[in-house]
């Protein structure tokens, strides 16, 4: 098998804006292309935790003779990958993600039925309105109407008026994301004020190392609370399960579909509710997470909503559902206003 790599930079809609991080307006994503025999897989690494495209592409350079002959063996090759590097997950992810359209498109079968799962199980998406003033936020939920359930970014000072604004204009399900905004104190105080929004959950309310502040936060609110920033590794899922109620899961954080299937079984060895996540994506890489979504609760796969050009397409979203593809693999292909355009 041989690894090919491209660089391309997602332009964001409206500048993204969570508490941790100043406004983005581009997001860099690496597309991967496998080739084995006449087949080619894609996959995608979108780099965030401490990775750039730059060290994606480096470990796409180190990875390509470790691939092996057979892309189904992809446990063995995901372990001779972590040997040649530790960390780096979205570039791991991307080439999991890429093995897996390959097995499907040998096999002549979509990735969901590949994993004996049942399409007409997926949840709706989230759709998020990042951080801004509370105005410009209740309008950004207005324009989002046909998204029944939404996402608020909050962690700052005036989380309260964010919500009261968008209560105004819009009666969607509500979830929070504090992005490790607040302290165990703050998370307490601002959570037991948002109960007269009816939010939904609580994601992130601490810093991801601080335990025994997320478990302070679950002890002492009523709504939820989920994990994001603390829950990486598949060892992480076991180490705060006394501290949550549930995990955001994310396949660039995460080394890909692989780990992400084994981290949710381990969620729910717990009784942990499962959400199923992204960062700012093209259609691929959410695509590849919108399989999974039979599985778990809740999804919060937009990434590729939040873009204006987007190079491919794949999964869709009626009235919030996912309508996953029924194409072989992925299932997802080139997109057609791209392809026009003239962009990749």
């Amino acid at each position: 098998m041989h690894i090919d790599a491209k660089v391309l930079n997602l332009k964001l809609t409206t500048p993204f804006r969570i508490s941790s991080h100043g406004a983005k307006y581009t997001a860099p994503s690496v597309i991967v292309q496998i080739t084995h025999n006449e087949f080619i897989g894609y996959g995608e690494a979108a780099p965030y935790y401490g990775e750039t495209a730059e060290t994606v592409l480096a470990c796409l350079a180190l990875f390509t003779s470790s691939l092996g002959d057979d892309p189904f063996l992809i446990e063995d090759i995901l372990q001779r990958l972590g040997k040649i590097i530790e960390f780096n997950p979205a570039a791991k992810a991307a080439v999991d993600m890429a093995l897996y359209d390959l097995m499907g498109k040998i096999l002549g079968v979509p990735l969901y039925r590949l994993l004996g799962l049942n399409a007409m199980r997926t949840p709706c998406t989230s759709f998020t309105i990042s951080l801004d003033t509370p105005a410009e936020m209740a309008r950004k939920a207005l324009l989002a109407k046909d998204y029944p359930i939404l996402k608020i970014k909050v962690g700052t000072d005036n989380d309260i008026e964010i919500l009261k604004a968008i209560r105004e204009v819009s009666s969607a399900t509500l979830r929070v994301d504090a992005n490790a905004g607040w302290t165990a104190k703050e998370a307490i105080r601002n959570i037991n004020a948002f109960e007269p929004y009816n939010i939904e959950l609580v994601e992130q309310p601490v810093p991801s190392d601080d335990l025994a502040g997320l478990k302070l936060v679950r002890d002492n609110v009523s709504l939820p609370i989920f994990a994001d920033e603390s829950c990486v590794t598949l060892h992480d899922v076991a180490r705060i399960s006394d501290c949550v109620d549930g995990v955001n899961l994310k396949l660039m954080k995460s080394e890909g579909i692989s780990n992400v299937l084994k981290m949710i079984h381990v969620a729910r060895a717990h009784h942990l509710r499962v959400m199923l996540g992204c960062m700012i994506e093209s259609s691929l890489a959410i695509t590849a997470a919108a399989h999974l979504t039979p599985l778990v609760d809740y999804a919060d796969l937009d990434g590729n909503l939040l873009i204006d050009d987007d190079p491919y397409e794949g999964v869709k979203v009626e009235q919030g559902k996912l309508i996953l593809p029924q194409g072989a693999g992925l299932g997802v292909k080139e997109s057609t206003r791209v392809m026009t355009s003239g962009s990749p």
